[in-house]
């Protein structure tokens, strides 16, 4: 018996002595590791040097505005990107908010889907009991990312780079982002203009008529009924609409 507990006692060293050099190899690799990755021994302090380091350094863009805007001006020689692109940075900004107020403002110029859209997310955030926060935003950069025409209308894409800090709490406990530090994100605006509200299926949209005899414009950037020939002038803020705002993220490439 005594030979028995010897060589279990004599075992059980052995494996402790296996464990303990084995642990002393992984912390000298990761310490390895680490230093090489961000030029310091801890791990940890390594990690949040990085998150730090994202936190201050905007996204890139899809920079496609050279390419998408002479076609867009071919198709509506009197397009305003300046315009456009400020009103996008502007409705981003206001649709970030209501979702932190908890209430899209009755006076903010906004198309029902985007009404419809800030509605939902608040009330699923009311449903799940959760505050949403977003504080100190900035948009870095916008630029056109994509411009498609199908289905009755014509859309613009608009990718901004933001800066924000944003987090969720639920029951007075923060269950993700975080409270101290900025986060670096991309957002897409959609710009669209009704060229034919039936095709579109949107009932809620405005498209051009001619105002002589009402007929739709549905030629891109006409400036005549093709029916009766009356001169066409169309007021962009009306047959131009915001009306989709998405985080791009591995869901919207």
């Amino acid at each position: 018996m005594r030979n028995g507990a010897i060589v279990f006692l004599a075992a059980v060293v052995v494996l402790l002595g296996c464990c303990a050099a084995a642990y002393l190899i992984i912390r000298r690799r990761i310490k390895r590791f680490s230093r090489c990755a961000f030029g310091t021994s801890s791990l940890a302090e390594g990690v949040e040097r990085q998150a730090k380091l994202l936190a201050e350094t905007p996204k890139s863009v899809s920079g496609m505005t050279r390419i998408f805007v002479p076609q867009i001006q071919r198709d509506f020689p009197e397009f305003d990107l300046e315009k456009f692109k400020n009103r996008a940075e502007n409705t981003l900004t206001a649709m970030l908010l209501s979702v932190q107020e908890e209430k899209l403002p009755d006076s903010l110029a906004v198309s029902p889907e985007l009404r419809k859209q800030a509605k939902s997310r608040i009330e699923g955030n009311r449903a799940s009991g959760v505050r949403e926060h977003y504080l100190n935003i900035k948009i870095h950069r916008t630029e056109v990312a994509d411009y498609r025409k199908r289905q009755g209308t014509c859309t613009i894409v608009f990718q901004s780079a933001v800066e924000h800090i944003h987090y969720r709490e639920k029951n007075g406990s923060v269950i993700s982002g975080r409270k101290d530090l900025k986060e670096q994100t991309k957002y897409n605006v959609e710009l669209m203009y009704i060229q034919d509200a039936s095709a579109a299926g949107l009932s809620s949209a405005v498209g051009t008529v001619c105002p002589q005899c009402g007929a739709p414009v549905t030629a891109l950037g006409s400036m005549r009924c093709e029916y009766c020939g009356t001169k066409v002038t169309p007021v962009q803020d009306r047959v131009w609409s915001l009306q989709k705002y998405y985080e791009v993220d591995y869901h919207h490439v």
